[in-house]
């Protein structure tokens, strides 16, 4: 039915009102109607307006028709909202002989997506003749044959549908034979050619009638067959068969060789003329003959060739059985064959429609994919339904009859997954079942979701200290989850302000390879910890980012040399003039250099070595390695020269180490005139020396007041454990052994001796620990230094003249006291409870100052050491550990001038009343003098 806008308003309205009730009975499919053959042009329907879509939307929202098989025959004027046909329609060539013939359409318009589904009814006209399979049909009929035999008559076919289809049949007026035509069930016509009046080979041996077949249509078409009759002389019974039309059902697409019936004619004939031979009539066409055989002689017909109830479900084979005689009589009969469908056609899949790629913020109910699924087999066996596989974000939702939207099920994220390979089954309903399947490629469009992250939310970076300026120290790489341009990392600085300076002024980072450069030299005097952050932000919208924090450690380098701190020595070539009696014993300090080093650790750990003057002889004095102090190395005579030049080399431990040379004038002079000079020399001091002079005696006395009543103490706990009965104790020394430890790009190696504390009332502790620098050095390595022990904290820095070997590894700043230089000292701090489970090691430098310790003599005692002096004890704050530092007698093999002892505060005291008794026998023989200061 094609709609047409003429009639009267009133019908026009009723017929819209029933096409609507049509279109909502269908499930929401419209449905439209036209004949075939119909011009180019010609008005289908208004298809935009009867779908409710403005003609206003139908570009913008990408208004497009789609179709299955040829896409050309019908179109949409974008202009008007009309469907119009756009080429010719031949429906046989559409739907061959199905009654019912149909075009489906699917609209398709976005922002939203829809889908629409029209159907297009394709209506019949009579536009086909009938048709005879051949222009001629030859019969051959015994003269002998009876009036009313019939002999069967191929008919003709049309190609259209109901009343066009309908044929009537008419033969030419003759005397002799008349046209019967029959219906069976299946109302197949079947033609039969009826013998009037009997036949006479000798009047008349060839007959030729005409078959005339005329359709139902308007107009009315016709087709002719040409009969032509050959009259024969011969039997007078022919070969019957039981039935005329035999039925068979057959599975398609059954082998070759299989049996489809057994035809069984018989002849009433005697000898001969009852033998019987079976044939394909020569109404069979070949291609029936291509698909069966039949055995001439048992009757048998076999499947030939394949059977495909797809192609042709039915089968009409005209069989002639005829005998052997001279003149042979022949029997006919058909056969039906009739296929059963079988489940042999798999379903097939059509992705009509893909939306690619999908935002990983795409809200659920997305629609990604249109599918449409089909099976040319019938029944339950083309009946399709479709799966998704495997159980992802996305599910499958029927729009309509095989049709399917795969649409999103839930949230996507492009960093977890950012593609999927999507299969989609379609199986239908045969049993067993068939399937196939589709793979679809859902690739996942990232959005800018996800910040730069570092590996590490703090790096630290260590750089010595006078690099050149642009050298290149660290490189921040920050990973971005996201792709493209979300992914693109670019690096800054974050801007602060170091002291009065920009941080742009001390680094740069490459804002492409997050390379970070100094830009000028650094100094670890005046720069120990760079600490800044760099930003790490990508190329989004919005862009994202983070920060990473740099702290930049300046380790420090051998660049200062040691300064000599005495106001009479002016640098290399300065002289200090030291007035020493003719008298003096082996032993005796007579003078003293100090120096001291701006840098840290080994580049500030200064040593003292005494120059042989050219051309000298062997002198009486040496000085210690680490204190500076010169002293006798004998006792001295009238022989000695009166003066002597000594030159004292003041060097670092760095690498290459840098020196300083002292001059030290040493006059001998008698015992009265030593005091005088020593006193002119005091008067004509100004200046800090001076005060330093002054200070040293007020530290001298007190010393000295200290040490009576260390005796006096001693004495009363000696006279009580006298009284006491006496305790065997087996006191020992231990062997020493050998402590190494690392420092950044060196090693450094001491002799350790534990020297055993014996007391009666308690086992021996080894608590003193004593190092000897003369060692050789360890491994060194440069380009990897050891990291500290976990169980010590040190400073990263040495006073100069100190002999230790605690291992650095922090800054720490010991105050010499008001009006003295600052000047960097070692501080310890032990992890264990024990003094002797802690383990020493040479200095360091890391210039950290978070665990540092500054040691400052208590408010008990204001005596302050002066510049280069040590103090003999430090307590360490909040811990009952302290250090005390004693001199030896320089004559002892090792040299040992310095001790480190390591002990606890109660300890200390029993320690002194033990051996406060042998103290003033040794200061005796040994000649050195122990200052003991108070500890806070």
């Amino acid at each position: 039915m094609v709609y047409s806008r003429r009639g009267s308003p009133g019908s026009r309205l009723l017929l819209l009102w029933l096409l609507l009730v049509y279109w909502k009975a269908g499930s929401g499919q419209l449905h439209y109607s036209i004949p075939e053959e119909a011009k180019h042009g010609t008005f289908v329907g208004r298809i935009a307006q009867d779908l409710g879509l403005e003609l206003a939307e139908l570009v913008p929202r990408l208004f497009r028709v789609a179709s299955r098989g040829r896409r050309d025959l019908l179109e949409v004027n974008l202009q008007n909202g009309i469907l119009f046909v756009n080429s010719r329609i031949d429906r046989e060539e559409l739907c061959r002989r199905s009654a019912e013939c149909s075009i489906h359409l699917e609209v398709i318009v976005d922002r939203p997506l829809q889908v629409f589904h029209v159907e297009v009814a394709v209506k019949d006209i009579n536009d086909n003749p009938p048709r005879f399979s051949r222009q001629e049909q030859r019969l051959f009929i015994l003269e002998s044959r009876m009036p009313d035999s019939r002999f069967p008559v191929e008919g003709a076919s049309d190609l259209d549908i109901g009343a066009n289809a309908q044929l009537r049949y008419r033969l030419n007026p003759n005397e002799y034979f008349d046209l019967d035509v029959k219906t069976n069930e299946e109302e197949t016509h079947f033609l039969e050619l009826v013998l009037r009046k009997s036949l006479d080979r000798e009047e008349t041996q060839e007959h030729r009638l005409l078959v005339i077949a005329t359709d139902g249509g308007q107009p009315e078409l016709t087709g002719t067959v040409q009969l032509l009759i050959n009259v024969l002389d011969a039997n007078d019974n022919a070969p019957e068969f039981d039935k005329s039309i035999y039925n068979v059902r057959l599975l398609e697409n059954a082998p070759s060789g299989t049996l489809v019936i057994k035809l069984n004619a018989s002849d009433a004939d005697e000898g001969i003329n009852k033998d019987i031979v079976y044939f394909f009539s020569n109404l069979v066409l070949d291609d029936v003959k291509s698909k069966f055989i039949i055995n001439s002689n048992t009757g048998e017909i076999k499947v030939k060739g394949e059977l495909d109830y797809e192609d042709c479900n039915s089968y009409e084979i005209n069989i002639d059985a005829m005998d052997k005689s001279a003149f042979p009589l022949t029997g006919h009969c058909k056969v039906v064959v009739k296929l059963l469908d079988m489940n042999d056609n798999t379903p097939e899949m059509a992705i009509t429609s893909l939306f690619l790629p999908v935002k990983e913020d795409a809200p659920v109910s997305t629609v990604i994919a249109l599918i449409t699924v089909s099976d040319r087999d019938s029944g339950a066996n083309g009946q399709v339904t479709c799966s998704l596989m495997p159980h992802v974000p996305f599910k499958l939702v029927s729009t309509f009859k095989n049709y399917y939207s795969l649409v999103l099920d839930s949230a996507l994220d492009r960093e977890s997954v950012s593609a999927y390979e999507l299969v989609v089954t379609a199986r239908d309903g045969g049993s067993p079942s068939l399937w196939a399947t589709a793979s679809v490629s859902v690739e996942v469009a990232d959005v800018n979701d996800n910040a730069p992250a570092f590996a590490q939310s703090e790096y630290t970076v260590f750089v010595k200290e006078n690099n050149p300026p642009g050298c290149h120290i660290f490189t921040v790489s920050a990973w971005d989850a996201d792709a493209q341009e979300n992914a693109l990392v670019s690096y800054s600085l974050v801007e602060r302000r170091v002291g009065e300076r920009a941080l742009s002024s001390y680094v740069s980072v490459h804002s492409e390879s997050g390379k970070v450069y100094v830009l000028q030299p650094l100094d670890h005097e005046e720069l120990e910890l760079l600490q800044f952050q760099v930003s790490a932000r990508d190329a989004g919208v919005p862009p994202l980012g983070s920060n990473v924090t740099l702290q930049v450690f300046v380790l420090d380098e051998n660049d200062n040399a040691p300064a000599l701190l005495s106001p009479r020595v002016g640098g290399t070539g300065g002289a200090v003039s030291e007035l020493v009696p003719w008298s003096v014993g082996a032993g005796q300090v007579v003078a003293k250099v100090r120096a001291v080093d701006p840098d840290s650790g080994y580049n500030a750990w200064l040593s003292y070595e005494l120059q042989p003057a050219p051309g000298s002889a062997r002198i009486p004095f040496r000085v210690g390695l680490y204190t500076g102090e010169i002293s006798t190395t004998r006792s001295l005579d009238e022989t000695e020269a009166p003066r002597h030049r000594l030159l004292v080399l003041v060097k670092d431990h760095g690498e290459p180490a840098l020196t300083a040379t002292a001059t030290v004038l040493v006059s001998l002079v008698e015992s009265g005139q030593a005091p005088k000079a020593s006193s002119r020399a005091s008067a004509g001091a100004v200046g800090p020396e001076a005060a330093l002079v002054d200070v040293n005696v007020y530290l001298i006395i007190a010393i000295c007041a200290v040490s009576s009543l260390l005796v006096l103490t001693l004495l009363l706990y000696t006279a009580l454990r006298c009284s006491a009965p006496p305790t065997q104790v087996v006191c020992t020394r231990g062997n020493p052994t050998l402590v190494c430890s690392s420092a950044v790009g060196s090693w450094s190696c001491s002799q350790q001796r534990r020297e055993r504390v014996c007391s009666g009332e308690a086992p021996p502790k080894t608590d003193l620990m004593a190092f000897s620098p003369s060692l050789p050095q360890g491994p060194t390595s440069a380009d990897n230094p050891r990291q500290p022990n976990p169980d010590w904290r040190y400073s990263a820095s040495l006073r100069a003249g100190m002999h230790s070997s605690v291992h650095l590894e922090e800054a720490g700043v010991l105050r010499a006291g008001p009006g003295g230089p600052d000047q960097q000292w070692p501080t310890v701090s032990s992890a264990t409870p024990e003094p002797e489970a802690g383990e020493v090691s040479p200095p360091v430098g890391a210039g950290v100052n978070s665990n540092s310790w500054t040691f400052k003599y208590g408010p008990g005692n204001p005596k302050q050491s002066g510049p280069g002096e040590l103090p003999d004890k430090f307590i360490i704050p909040g811990s009952p550990a302290i250090i005390s530092i004693r001199q030896e007698p320089t004559n002892n093999q090792i040299d040992k001038s310095d001790f480190i002892t390591f002990g606890k505060k109660e300890e200390t005291k029993k320690k002194k009343k033990k051996k406060k008794g042998n103290k003033t026998q040794e200061k005796k023989e040994k000649g050195n003098s122990t200052t003991d200061n108070s500890d806070q």
